[in-house]
């Protein structure tokens, strides 16, 4: 059985269409009800872009001015870095090269200080590599700097409330105990490494220094208040499919509830980064500022660790399989959440078959340009 407890969104044309939970909270557990959440990893990713971009529609931050205005400490500031280089994943700063201490992801602090002494991997801007959990530290810095409130704060106050959302970068106690723990993916005997994994068996490879050189949250924290309560902007995010969905149904009209409007949605379907072998997931990655883009990769092997949405839709994978996206041309958003993580960082078997049903059911009939179609 690939799920313990899950949820599924999924809003077409304005309307709920499909909203359904089940399954327990553990073997053994309570059941999985209407409001239990879970921590959607990376699907963070996208509201931590969201108060970015929030900020720059008021004009407070420009994407694409240099950094050293507002973050001189910032090495790759220094070297040429912007805030869309941050969103995109091309700034340089997908790991640690020195030894982090155990709590490192649940002290932002340390994080920050770390970052900002960090040669960049590469020159600001000339390569992609996915920044797993840097990106959330240092957009989260961006926000505190300009806003004066905590990633976790600015999100709460301008998003989530809002919106109406039970989403938290930053988990109140007061929602503890409806958290479902996370259960790890656990490899079958045998099982052939992905690209990603034989780059993480490589010493001093960005692969290889993120997956172990990154503490100990993804390992023991992410199932303690410790680590539900620590605003981890990258991966942190506690929701559930309702949750994503409603967040990204918010963008189909143009994002006005929130602040932001169609021009500055619209970019979220643009690439801005593409690349054949990103430098940390080894694999074919396309990105929009903050976002994920529809990414065939069915040649790479072993299922084809990737995600094949719309070709107007924009989104984000958390790892494991939770997912929420925006598709603007289909009028669809989709939320997705599970406690049982399956293989890899992108989007496995398990996820993408619901997105290929739920394209089925608005008559899509093809994903052989790489993305679905009509």
């Amino acid at each position: 059985m690939d799920e313990i407890g899950a949820s599924l969104t999924v809003i077409a044309k304005g309307a709920a269409v499909v909203d359904v939970w089940g399954g327990v909270t553990a073997p053994g557990g309570s059941a999985w009800t209407r409001d239990t959440l879970n921590v959607v990893y990376s699907c963070t990713k996208a509201a931590t872009a969201l108060c970015v971009h929030l900020l720059a529609a008021r004009g407070a931050v420009d994407l694409d001015a240099p950094l050293t205005t507002m973050w001189p400490e910032l090495r790759a500031a220094q070297e040429g870095g912007t805030i869309r280089m941050m969103l995109d994943h091309t700034i340089g700063l997908p790991a640690l090269r020195e030894p982090v201490k155990p709590d490192a992801v649940t002290d932002a602090s340390y994080m920050i200080a770390r970052l900002e002494r960090e040669e960049p991997f590469w020159e600001p801007g000339s390569r992609q590599g996915y920044h797993a959990l840097t990106f959330g530290f240092l957009l989260g810095e961006v926000v505190a700097r300009v806003s004066g409130r905590s990633l976790g704060a600015f999100f709460r106050d301008e998003i989530a409330t809002p919106l109406g959302l039970d989403f938290h970068i930053g988990l109140p106690e007061a929602a503890e105990r409806r958290v479902a723990p996370v259960f790890p993916y656990r490899p079958a005997k045998g099982e052939p490494d992905s690209a990603f994994m034989a780059a993480a068996k490589t010493p001093g490879m960005a692969t290889n220094l993120f997956v172990f050189n990154s503490g100990d949250w993804a390992s023991r924290a992410v199932n303690t208040r410790g680590g539900r309560e620590a605003e981890i902007g990258a991966a942190g995010g506690i929701a559930n499919g309702r949750a994503l969905a409603s967040m990204f149904a918010a963008l189909l009209d143009g994002g006005g509830r929130i602040g932001l409007n169609r021009d500055i949605v619209a970019g979220f379907s643009t690439a801005s980064a593409v690349t054949h072998r990103d430098e940390v997931l080894r694999v074919p990655t396309r990105f929009g500022p903050g976002f994920m883009l529809s990414m065939d990769n069915r040649h790479a092997g072993r299922g084809g660790e990737g995600l094949i949405i719309g070709r107007s839709a924009f989104g984000h994978v958390g790892m494991g399989g939770s997912l929420g996206f925006a598709d603007p041309e289909a009028g669809l958003a989709f939320g997705y959440s599970m406690n049982r993580l399956g293989a890899g960082l992108l989007l496995n078997r398990r996820g993408q078959s619901l997105v290929d049903s739920t394209y089925r059911c608005l008559g899509y009939r093809t994903t052989a340009p790489g993305f679905w179609a009509r």
